[in-house]
């Protein structure tokens, strides 16, 4: 699983799990790396759709969730969701909180918005936003595999080329060496990928 993107190598990212036979989950920002709305970011969005990857929410701007406010929480999720409705015409059914961090009342609020946070929520960090090495990174995916749990739900950042380009390959290597799948985040939990599927609306929106 991938977040902070849309951003330069989300394609980059998706051609190589796709290559693996698997499908990944995106959780995306709306105005973090660059506005979701930005043409290139449209189009990001719409091949990973159309790819069959999930689209999750990543909140609108990547703030701590639980510093802020209810009424601040929900329009956080909420533009995330109305950008995803807009573009490839769905509503995400998971949301992860940024830092991992939530509180009641960031539950409260994505009960409201029907949105998943505790199942979404990482088991494995490549710690490749938290000072680890491209080694130390692939290390960390190579320890993992051989302690073989059921499950994997990774924790990994599309907006660092040193993930991409060394620390992908090689995770997808040492995985699929012990049978691991690569799958959606909503497939490995046997649950809907959204809450809802419609036309995309046509137009174009500023963030």
């Amino acid at each position: 699983m991938f977040k902070q993107g849309p951003y330069w190598y989300t394609y980059d990212i998706s051609k190589a799990i796709l290559a693996a036979g698997g499908k990944a989950t995106f959780f995306v920002n709306g105005n973090n790396y660059g506005c979701i709305y930005d043409p290139d970011n449209v189009k990001r969005i719409k091949y990973l759709h159309k790819n069959g990857h999930q689209l999750a929410s990543h909140t609108w701007g990547h703030k701590d969730l639980a510093t802020l406010t209810w009424d601040q929480v929900h329009d956080e999720m909420w533009r995330v969701e109305e950008a995803l409705t807009r573009i490839v015409g769905v509503t995400p059914a998971f949301m992860r909180p940024p830092f991992g961090s939530y509180n009641d009342n960031v539950l409260a609020a994505s009960a409201v918005r029907h949105q998943k946070v505790s199942s979404a929520i990482w088991d494995f960090d490549s710690g490749d936003s938290t000072g680890s090495s491209p080694a130390q990174s692939k290390q960390k995916y190579t320890d993992i595999a051989n302690q073989r749990p059921s499950s994997i739900l990774t924790l990994n950042h599309e907006t660092y080329a040193s993930t991409a380009f060394d620390v992908l390959p090689h995770a997808i290597s040492v995985l699929k060496g012990k049978g691991y799948r690569f799958v959606t985040l909503a497939e490995c939990l046997g649950e809907q990928p959204y809450q809802a599927s419609q036309q995309p609306i046509a137009g174009s929106w500023t963030c």
